[in-house]
């Protein structure tokens, strides 16, 4: 199964972003996160899909996911997917029409990933697990970076393993050298890193360690 580094841009200083983005990708990460916040699913507001169009001239070949914390996600799918994002994640709290919307993100040939935060329980995406790339398991409660990694969510990284060992299961939320190990142990192979990345002293050095010790 391959192993993935997702560095989330919601950390990086805005303003010189298209050289951390071409930084950490030179580095060996392989998937840039943008985090879309729409003051209501969370009270933070981001950015929308002309700031990841902008941000995909710079980086044409990059793999792009979409994690969007918004109330009606199914409203944001095609602006993102014209934006140039190949993965849109949304949240199972949002909605009770998950399984429709998998089926719209991949009839426009994105790849459909669900997320579930710390206080939802594993039973709420099992129907969704033939029709989903991937499930996002979140570490830290959704909104904030820099966070503290929230150890109770890795037993539902488990028993989604357990129900598909071939799933990508990301992990977003307090990742750093410490907890991805432990992360990785309980069935995770895609890591959302933010706040560690954006404030190491070489940007370079850090990427390069978190993907040695995944392997």
């Amino acid at each position: 199964m391959k192993h993935s580094l997702a560095p989330s841009i919601l950390s990086f200083d805005l303003t010189n972003l298209h050289e951390s983005v071409r930084t950490f990708l030179a580095a060996g990460a392989g998937i840039v996160h943008l985090d879309v916040m729409d003051g209501q699913f969370v009270p933070p507001i981001t950015f929308g899909d002309s700031y990841v169009r902008a941000l995909r001239s710079i980086v044409p070949q990059a793999f792009f996911e979409a994690h969007l914390m918004t109330l009606s996600p199914e409203r944001h799918f095609e602006a993102f997917a014209e934006a140039g994002c190949g993965r849109i994640l949304f949240h199972a709290e949002a909605g009770v029409h998950s399984y429709r919307h998998c089926q719209t993100l991949q009839s426009m040939g994105v790849e459909a990933g669900i997320a579930i935060n710390p206080g939802t329980p594993v039973e709420s995406v099992v129907e969704l697990l033939d029709v989903v790339s991937l499930v996002l398991v979140m570490t830290v409660n959704p909104g904030w970076g820099g966070q503290s990694f929230i150890s109770s969510a890795l037993e539902k990284v488990r028993r989604i393993r357990e129900l598909r060992p071939e799933l990508n299961i990301e992990v977003d939320g307090g990742i750093d050298p410490k907890t991805l190990p432990i992360a990785q142990a309980a069935g995770a192979n895609v890591f959302v890193v933010g706040s560690y990345l954006a404030k190491a002293p070489d940007l370079t050095a850090a990427v390069r360690g978190l993907m040695e010790q995944m392997g």
